[in-house]
């Protein structure tokens, strides 16, 4: 019988049972910031699947059935949903972002959580997004840069190690732990752990934990999540941070199937408050295993009775400190101010005259200079100037790579950009059919009328797919090779 020591404490034990022993459904979370649930929804059933919504959680999509997989989906491949296990999906709403905030994601790769606070931003505002392993965050930047969300600062380095000269309103601290909730993705079988794993794990979650509230502004909000059932990694390290830290915990109130957490567990007693954290079961959402815990920062080391609304001023989430000005250059020693104003201005110019793009519609974006290549951002600030140099973290990217050079040394506006510009592109997209995209995509050309010779953005579906090259009434793709091999995949369904 698997995780028999839990018995006592997860109700309905018997479907508990049966449930982890099967394969959790697909679920989705729509982009929201793109395309409306109702119409991708619609979407998804004129290509025959089967849908369903999700009581609690209105962003998300619960596939029944379908001709394939919904991986293999033109929505899919144009970023316009994630992928997402349900209880997952809880995280973000429960840390309750507003525009404009500054989040710190400590542990943030392979990029769900992330990007659902992005979302629900409507991605105005900065996000640090922090990891440490380098496949982790290429898997990050492959779907921020899918799902086009330009507010996203990541770092690659360990969270514990973050400078503590700048402090964020809400920060997110989903711990690695022994992932006892993704067993159904195992099909019942657990992983095997070495020998001192739990001592391990524990000291490494309550460091990121003390992290995480160091960094957090005085009524700012910290929220701990665990994919596992264990109370020595969810209860236990929050009931260690709750006795010595400036922290308060803050019930959290769902409108899903829960339990409370846990106050004791085989003789070990815990804060009363953590009755307010949550645990989800695989069998409340047909989904995996979640626990979290939300606590408020105090103002200071004062008695953790004391009631937080008391302790920070209102406008205390906007006067950060340690928050600076993105500049136009990266401050690296090797990007030249006056070239980064060049480049900047370069680019934006050819945007306006070759793709009809409104001055009013570049002037909402912020833009950075590192090297030959300009980059697009709705960060705001960032804390990069107080961090200094160190090191064990680098700064990886700056919201999305929007113009690199052509053969020209002539800006030239990466898919990426003219996906995130897709609405003020309409009137300039070149659709094409998906009997002309297979040709495309096969390293042909197409003939096309009327077209001026140079760079179009091409579309399917009334959504821009990626740049284009027109020359003498011709066009051909210019989508990087992994990503045409997967929408030729796609497009043979």
């Amino acid at each position: 019988m698997l995780f028999h020591r839990y018995r006592s404490i997860i109700p309905d034990w018997d479907r508990f049972q049966e449930t982890i022993l099967s394969r959790d459904p697909t679920t989705i979370r729509v982009r929201t910031g793109r395309i409306s649930l109702a119409d991708l929804d619609c979407r998804l059933q004129e290509q025959g699947f089967v849908t369903e919504t999700i009581e609690g959680l209105t962003d998300f999509l619960r596939i029944i059935d379908g001709p394939h997989s919904v991986a293999d989906t033109i929505e899919n491949w144009l970023g316009l949903f994630y992928i997402q296990q349900v209880s997952s999906g809880l995280a973000a709403p429960i840390l309750a972002v507003s525009s404009g905030d500054k989040i710190l994601d400590m542990c943030a790769a392979p990029g769900g959580k992330t990007t659902h606070v992005a979302d629900l931003m409507g991605d105005l505002g900065c996000i640090v997004a922090v990891d440490r392993n380098d496949d982790r965050i290429r898997a990050l930047l492959g779907n921020l840069y899918r799902t086009v969300h330009p507010n996203v600062l990541v770092v690659s380095g360990d969270g514990r190690d973050l400078p503590e000269g700048a402090l964020f309103d809400r920060v997110l601290v989903d711990v690695p732990c022994s992932a006892e909730g993704t067993i159904r993705r195992k099909r019942g079988n657990k992983r095997p752990q070495r020998k001192n794993f739990q001592e391990e794990i524990t000291r490494r979650q309550e460091s990121l934990l003390r992290k995480a509230i160091a960094l957090t502004r005085p009524g700012g909000t910290v929220l701990y999540s665990t994919c596992t059932f264990a109370p020595e990694e969810n209860e236990a390290v929050v009931n260690s941070v709750l006795q010595d830290s400036p922290v308060v915990l803050d019930p959290i109130e769902v409108c899903v199937p829960h339990t409370q957490g846990l106050t004791s567990f085989e003789g070990q007693h815990y804060d009363t408050s953590l009755e307010g954290a949550c645990r989800i079961y695989p069998h409340h959402l047909d989904s995996g295993g979640l626990f979290l815990a939300k606590l408020s920062r105090l103002n200071g080391d004062v008695d953790n009775t004391r009631n937080i609304e008391s302790s920070c001023p209102e406008n205390a989430s906007r006067e950060l400190r340690g928050w600076s000005t993105v500049p136009l250059a990266f401050p690296d020693g090797r990007t030249d101010s006056q070239e980064a104003i060049r480049i900047i201005k370069e680019g934006k110019d050819r945007l306006k005259s070759s793709f009809g793009i409104d001055s009013d519609v570049l002037e909402r974006f912020q833009w950075i200079v590192r090297g030959d290549n300009s980059w697009i951002h709705r960060c705001g600030s960032w804390p990069l100037e107080v961090w200094g140099e160190s090191t064990r973290w680098r700064i990886i990217s700056v919201g999305i790579r929007a113009m690199v050079p052509d053969y020209k040394d002539k800006p030239r506006p990466t898919n990426d950009l003219l996906r995130l510009l897709e609405r003020a592109l309409a009137h300039k997209v070149l659709s094409l059919s998906k009997k002309e995209w297979k040709r495309l995509l096969n390293d042909e050309e197409v003939d096309v009328v009327g077209v001026e010779s140079g760079f179009v953005p091409l579309g399917i579906d009334g959504q821009v797919t990626g740049r284009g090259l027109v020359r003498g009434g011709r066009v051909r793709h210019e989508i990087p090779k992994v990503q045409a091999r997967w929408l030729a995949k796609i497009l043979r369904h």
